[in-house]
C-alpha cells in the first residue's frame, strides 16, 4: 500500500510567507497518494499537457478503474484522479508505468513544465522536440529528483503565455536561440536554441545548490541575496559549459498577465480549444475529446488554464465546426461568448476537509455574463489552483464570502457578501466588469 499524503502546503497567497522545507513535499503525486475527504487523490504530471490519444485512454481507464471516474484538470496541465482507494497505489503505477505516463518513478513529481498550447499550430514556433529533450534530461538526472512538486519549468514559443505563469525556469523561443528566466526576474539570458532544456536543467540544478541552506521549494522562496546568487551562478556555468551568454543580459519584463487560447477554432483551422468547465471532465466527454483527436491530429494538449486544444489537422473549417459542435453539445466550452469562461474553484466542500462550502455549486450559482476578467472560488485560504496575473479572487471565510482584485503580488482592498446569494453573484460580475 502506497501512503497517503498530509495536506498541501499554502498557497503563495495565503498568510504565512514564503513556502520551506520544514517537512516532507506535500505535493501529491501518483506513487503517494493524498488524502482528501471523498478518497485519495494522485495528480499524474503531463509535460507540456502532451498526451497521445493511447496515454488519455490510459488515464481514463486508471479513472475508471480505481477512482470516480472523473479526470480533473489543474493550473499546470496536469490530470488529477480522485476518489481512489487507498490501496489501489501499487496497481495504479504498474498502469501509468504500462502507458508510459510514469517513465521515472524517482522524478515522477519533478516532471512539472508549463508549454505554450499552440505551439507550432498557428504559425508559431513548435517546441515538442525541446519540451521531450527537457523531461528526458530531468528523468535523467540524478539531482532533479530533488526538485519539489511544486517547482515548474515553462517553454513559452514567444507570445507570452506560459511566460506569465511565474515558473521557476523559464525558456522563451526567439529566432534561433532561447531566452532563460530564473524565477519573475525581468533579465534573461540568451543561449542556443539547441541549448536551450540543457540550460534549464542546469539552472534548476543551480538552485537546487543554493537551497539547501535555505529551505526554499521554489526560485520565489529564496532569499533575495541568495536569489541574486543563482543568477550569477547560472550565467557562470552557461558560459563555463555551453559557451552561452558571454554578453550582457537581456532586459525582458515577463508578461503579467497570461492569454490562455480562446476555445474555437485555431489556425486555418489547424487546431480546435475547449475549456473545460471548473477543469472537471466526465468519463464521457474524456471519451469524446479522445476519439476527437484520434480522427485528426491523435493528440491532445492540456492547457494550464483547465482547457484543452485538439491539434489537427482538420481539413476543412467545416469539419472542425462539426466537431465544436459535437463538444458543445457535450457541455465544454467552445466559444469565448459562454457565461463559463474565465470561471474557475478550487474542489471545495465535500471534497476537501479545509473548504468552508461548495464553490463549485456556489461558483456555478454565479455564473452571468462574460466578465473581462478571470474569476476563481476559493473554499478556504490556502487557494489551490488559483491562476496568475489579475484575477477576481473570491474566498470563502468564517464571515462570508471575501472579493478581491488581484493584480500579480499585489490586491485591492476586499469586500465581504454575507449570506445573500443575489448580493454575491452581483458582486462577482461587478468585480469582473
Amino acid at each position: 500500500m502506497l501512503a497517503a499524503m498530509p495536506e498541501s502546503a499554502p498557497s503563495p497567497l495565503s498568510v504565512g510567507g514564503p513556502a520551506l522545507r520544514g517537512s516532507g513535499d506535500a505535493c501529491p503525486g501518483t506513487l503517494r497518494l493524498h488524502r482528501a475527504d471523498d478518497g485519495a487523490l494522485a495528480r499524474v504530471r503531463v509535460p507540456g499537457g502532451v498526451l497521445s490519444a493511447d496515454r488519455a485512454d490510459a488515464l481514463l481507464a486508471a479513472a475508471e478503474r480505481f477512482g470516480d471516474g472523473e479526470l480533473h484538470l489543474t493550473s499546470r496541465g496536469n490530470v488529477q484522479l480522485r476518489g481512489l482507494d487507498a490501496a489501489c497505489g501499487g496497481a495504479l503505477a504498474e498502469l501509468l508505468t504500462a502507458a508510459g505516463l510514469l517513465p521515472s518513478a524517482a522524478h515522477e513529481r519533478a516532471r512539472n513544465i508549463v508549454a505554450s498550447p499552440l505551439a507550432g499550430l498557428d504559425g508559431s514556433s513548435p517546441v515538442s522536440a525541446w519540451l521531450s529533450e527537457l523531461d528526458g534530461l530531468v528523468c535523467g538526472s540524478a539531482a532533479a529528483a530533488s526538485l519539489s512538486g511544486r517547482f515548474l519549468f515553462a517553454l513559452d514559443d514567444g507570445r507570452g503565455d506560459v511566460d506569465a505563469l511565474g515558473a521557476d525556469v523559464t525558456l522563451i523561443a526567439e529566432g534561433d536561440s532561447f531566452l532563460l528566466r530564473i524565477g519573475a526576474e525581468d533579465e534573461v539570458f540568451r543561449v542556443p536554441s539547441g541549448e536551450g532544456p540543457r540550460a534549464a536543467l542546469l539552472a534548476a540544478e543551480t538552485f537546487l545548490r543554493a537551497a539547501r541552506d535555505s529551505g526554499a521549494w521554489r526560485v520565489k522562496d529564496l532569499p533575495d541575496d541568495v536569489r541574486a546568487g543563482v543568477r550569477t551562478d547560472v550565467r557562470a556555468e552557461l558560459v563555463r559549459t555551453i559557451e552561452a551568454a558571454a554578453g550582457p543580459a537581456v532586459h525582458r519584463p515577463r508578461p503579467r498577465t497570461a492569454t490562455p487560447p480562446a476555445p474555437g477554432p485555431h489556425g486555418s483551422p489547424d487546431a480546435i480549444g475547449v475549456d473545460v468547465p471548473l477543469g472537471r471532465l466526465t468519463s464521457a466527454q474524456w471519451r469524446l475529446l479522445t476519439g476527437t483527436a484520434r480522427r485528426h491530429g491523435d493528440e491532445l494538449r492540456l492547457t494550464p488554464w483547465r482547457g484543452i486544444v485538439v491539434p489537427g489537422p482538420f481539413g476543412r473549417p467545416d469539419d472542425a465546426a462539426a466537431a465544436l459542435d459535437t463538444l458543445a453539445a457535450a457541455g465544454l466550452i467552445t466559444a469565448p461568448d459562454s457565461p463559463w469562461t474565465g470561471v474557475g474553484a478550487c474542489i471545495g466542500h465535500p471534497g476537501c476537509a479545509k473548504s468552508l462550502s461548495d464553490v463549485r455549486a456556489e461558483a456555478g450559482a454565479a455564473v452571468g455574463p462574460v466578465g473581462r476578467l478571470p474569476v476563481y472560488w476559493s473554499g478556504c485560504e490556502r487557494r489551490c489552483g488559483h491562476p496568475h496575473g489579475e484575477w477576481i479572487d473570491v474566498v470563502v471565510t468564517p464571515d462570508g464570502h471575501r472579493i478581491s482584485h488581484v493584480r500579480g503580488e499585489r490586491r485591492d482592498p476586499p469586500r465581504t457578501v454575507r449570506d445573500d446569494p443575489a448580493a454575491l453573484a452581483a458582486a462577482v460580475a461587478a468585480a469582473r466588469a
